[in-house]
């Protein structure tokens, strides 16, 4: 896809959001822009002693509803307009959860596997200290995205504790436990939408049995075939950016661990039935459940007409570009949206943040139990909006959280208002 188009097809889904509900001007002028992009060029030393430098953001797209909220990812294709759609999906994705919190985003254009620890280290410091005007814990709370983890997001907010001279860990979510993280941070994107999965079993057609096929097996796609198997689902196909394996039967998930962490799943195949896959053919495997847990726009004009799967649940942001959507829904093919299938992992930064304030940590239980309330809750509303007005459950998603932020947007007054 061209780079610059990628924020307006996502603007696509607001304007259609717009048409269900009555809406003032001021709201979709507001929403259509983001609030502020800072760009920097961040310069670091290396090991060989030479210097290098990196391009870097921080989009805070909407901060009506709180302080802007959203991950910083390391990626080598990471550009301005991806930082800023990502933004926008953090904005739609915070209001559905009814978190009380804005967008944001964040990125490096860099490949981290160049880097050694150390440069990892410095890399991450610098960001914070480009960007530590810019983030804080009432104003814009980063997390870990695309190959950032708890020790990246454990360095920054070591680096912003010594600019501001004192500990502040709700400045940033997805640290390691031992500096503040929540419990039940690892898994919490993967549990929501697993959540999601449950509470809509019967309407969805997805009962323990049916079979699941999973793109992408990071973090996200390795706890969703992890809780799903525990629950009697057949995971039936994996990929990763190496290759994919098939089995009819069903891939063992431990086995599949276990091969991930020595670096290849393609080892299984040849032994019990698994077979293996050209990667891009996943999204075509013959399943009742498609995981996207991967990038953006994994399924696409191209091939979104091959998918078998009933239901396509959402893990990446973004993995089904708008026409692929059209596609699906011509075939029945119902698609749990990003902006609710994986806001289990912002919800659960969330509950760290409210848990750093306090003071005050959860057992894990209680994280658990809190995280399913809100998705079955949120996930309950869309599905009965979506049967109400005969729309998609995305444009559902998309005018549950609309709803949400015009409410915020027009308690400031709107044009009426003024000339009233």
């Amino acid at each position: 896809m061209h780079a610059a188009s990628m924020l307006d097809q996502a603007l696509i889904r607001l304007d259609e959001a717009a048409r269900h509900l009555d809406l003032d001007p001021d709201v979709l002028e507001k929403l259509k822009y983001p609030r502020e992009t800072t760009k920097v060029r961040l310069m670091i030393r290396l090991d060989d002693g030479s210097r290098k430098s990196f391009m870097a953001w921080r989009c805070r797209y909407d901060d009506t509803r709180g302080p802007t909220k959203g991950g910083i990812r390391f990626h080598p294709d990471s550009t301005i307009e991806e930082v800023e759609t990502l933004a926008f999906w953090m904005t739609f994705k915070c209001a559905v959860m009814n978190l009380p919190y804005g967008g944001g985003k964040g990125a490096v254009q860099v490949d981290p596997h160049t880097l050694s620890k150390a440069e990892l280290e410095r890399l991450s410091r610098a960001y914070v200290q480009a960007f530590s005007k810019i983030i804080g814990p009432d104003r814009d709370i980063p997390a870990p995205d695309v190959y950032t983890n708890s020790m990246v997001m454990g360095w920054m907010a070591d680096e912003y504790a010594s600019i501001v001279g004192e500990a502040t860990p709700a400045v940033i979510t997805g640290k390691p436990i031992a500096l503040g993280g929540s419990l039940g941070r690892d898994d919490a994107t993967a549990r929501g939408g697993y959540y999601l999965v449950r509470r809509l079993a019967r309407q969805l057609g997805l009962e323990p049995g049916a079979r699941v096929a999973v793109q992408g097996f990071g973090n996200a796609g390795q706890h969703i075939a992890r809780l799903l198997a525990a629950d009697g689902y057949r995971i039936v196909a994996v990929s990763d950016s190496k290759g994919a394996i098939h089995c009819t039967s069903g891939l063992d998930v431990g086995k599949l661990l276990a091969a991930k962490g020595q670096g290849s799943l393609t080892s299984l195949a040849g032994s019990d039935g698994i077979s293996t896959l050209p990667a891009d053919d996943l999204v075509a495997v013959d399943c009742e459940l498609l995981v996207p847990a991967a990038l953006e726009d994994m399924i696409h004009e191209d091939n979104a007409a091959s998918v078998k799967a009933r239901v396509v649940l959402e893990l990446a942001n973004g993995p089904v570009t708008p026409e692929a959507d059209e596609i699906l829904a011509k075939k029945n093919v119902l698609v749990l949206p990003d902006i609710l299938a994986n806001a289990g992992g912002v919800t659960v930064s969330y509950f760290e943040w409210v848990q750093n304030r306090q003071g005050y940590y959860w057992p894990i239980e209680e994280v658990h139990e809190r995280l399913r309330t809100m998705m079955e809750r949120e996930g309950d509303a869309i599905w009965a909006l979506a049967q109400d007005k005969g729309i998609t459950l995305r444009s559902a998603a998309y005018v549950h959280a609309l709803s949400r932020l015009a409410s915020a947007i027009e308690a400031h007054g709107t044009q009426q208002f003024f000339t009233s």
